[in-house]
């Protein structure tokens, strides 16, 4: 126990320094060795890690920028092309009903005529019955003035004015 009593750490002895100094020392080479390293090491693969990552990510932001881009362009190409099919589709109903119109007017003229020649048939003959039918007024009074014999030409005159009086009225 005197030992202990005569113990001072804040002066400590030869003996006590250097056995501190040496298992400090081993310590720390054993920590360097079996510690710091595969910390170091760790670390180092950790920083790797980092960098990698930050890597990827700028190609991805890179990746995805040029998939953006493609995008945009597909986009602007399938509005050209919507635009360019409205088109074609607005031309091709212009031309349908340009046509439509072309065959309604041709066949409205063709009726027109048609209505036209039939008219003018139809009135040919009714021309053509009414001068009949003269003509049959005709001959029906030539052959009463014919069998009446009548003597003088004022009877003659009277009978005809009597006659077309008559036809006249039918």
């Amino acid at each position: 126990m005197i030992f202990l009593a005569d113990f001072s750490p804040i002066r400590p002895e030869w003996g006590l320094l250097l056995w501190s100094t040496i298992i400090f020392l081993l310590f720390w080479f054993l920590v360097g060795r079996f510690a710091f390293g595969p910390i170091r090491d760790a670390l180092k693969k950790r920083e790797g890690d980092i960098q990698d990552a930050l890597d990827e990510a700028k190609n991805a932001r890179e990746e995805m920028s040029n998939l953006k881009a493609q995008n945009e362009q597909i986009l602007n190409e399938a509005r050209e092309e919507r635009t360019k099919i409205l088109r074609e589709a607005k031309e091709a109903k212009d031309s349908i009903i340009n046509e439509a119109k072309a065959k309604a007017k041709e066949e409205a003229n063709r009726m027109i005529a048609s209505a036209k020649t039939e008219i003018e048939n139809q009135k040919n003959a009714a021309v053509t019955e009414v001068k009949n039918q003269a003509g049959m007024l005709a001959l029906e009074i030539a052959e009463q003035v014919i069998r009446k014999q009548l003597s003088g030409d004022s009877e003659q005159e009277k009978f005809a004015n009597s006659l077309i009086d008559e036809i006249k009225l039918n």
